[in-house]
């Protein structure tokens, strides 16, 4: 009587089980995609802030430059001015009260006349993005954000808003305000804390670092422009300032 030995039984196995296996995953159906592959395959979208707001999730990683296009005559003049102070995270920690929070610190700086500006301060009409380096895109963007005037001191203390809930801004001085980048405002894979890490981290070149654009919108601007001129309506009522933007004409 013939009887195969163990080395013929797994060489005729081998085939066998195979084919067993290929068919299996040929009549299979595949797993549905997790929540999370779901989720990172649909387009983000803008949604309100609780602090009141939009933030514009749907431009996450679009590299269009820092510079908005402008909307009227006079964006680009000296005056009246938005000035770029710094900006950075600052956790108070647990003795200290408050959540962290990333602060960007500017002015409004006067030309040769007078500017009155009405509180709140820019009240909705504030945008604040941040666009990584090398062509990474934006990391945060939200529009419809209101400023703090403050002292100007280390702490940037608010200031009271005067009796005639204006702020007059004397020729050729500046007013301090704050703007705060809510946290809903960050794009996924970057939070508060690292939004604006350079990369490589640890660089001594501004062009591995963040850029950051703050505007400012105020029918007051406009009207500072125009002064008497007859076409008032085709001036810029925005205040727009760039970090490190390039000097087009020096190019």
């Amino acid at each position: 009587m013939f009887r195969a030995s163990l080395r013929s039984w797994l060489i005729l196995a081998v085939p066998v089980v195979g084919l067993l296996v290929l068919t299996y995953s040929a009549t299979t159906p595949e797993p549905p995609p997790s929540a999370e592959v779901r989720a990172a395959a649909e387009p983000l979208r803008d949604r309100p802030l609780s602090s009141g707001g939009t933030a514009r999730l749907s431009q996450c990683g679009v590299n269009e430059g820092p510079r908005p296009e402008p909307r009227g005559k006079g964006e680009r003049g000296d005056e009246p001015q938005l000035v770029l102070r710094s900006w950075g995270y600052h956790d108070p920690g647990p003795k200290e009260p408050g959540e962290p929070r990333f602060t960007v610190h500017a002015s409004i700086l006067a030309g040769d006349r007078h500017l009155v500006l009405d509180a709140p301060l820019g009240e909705g009409s504030v945008t604040l993005d941040l666009h990584g380096p090398h062509g990474e895109g934006v990391r945060a963007s939200a529009r419809g954000l209101t400023a703090t005037v403050v002292d100007g001191s280390y702490e940037s203390e608010p200031v009271d808003i005067p009796e005639s809930g204006r702020f007059w801004i004397e020729p050729g001085e500046e007013l301090f305000l704050d703007v705060e980048l809510p946290a809903g405002a960050v794009c996924p894979g970057h939070s508060l804390l690292d939004v604006s890490q350079c990369s490589p981290e640890h660089t001594n070149d501004a062009a591995d670092c963040p850029n950051l654009t703050l505007t400012f919108t105020d029918p007051a601007i406009r009207a500072y422009r125009a002064g008497t001129a007859e076409d008032a309506d085709s001036f810029s009522d925005r205040l727009v300032a760039v970090f490190l933007e390039l000097d087009v004409s020096r190019v």
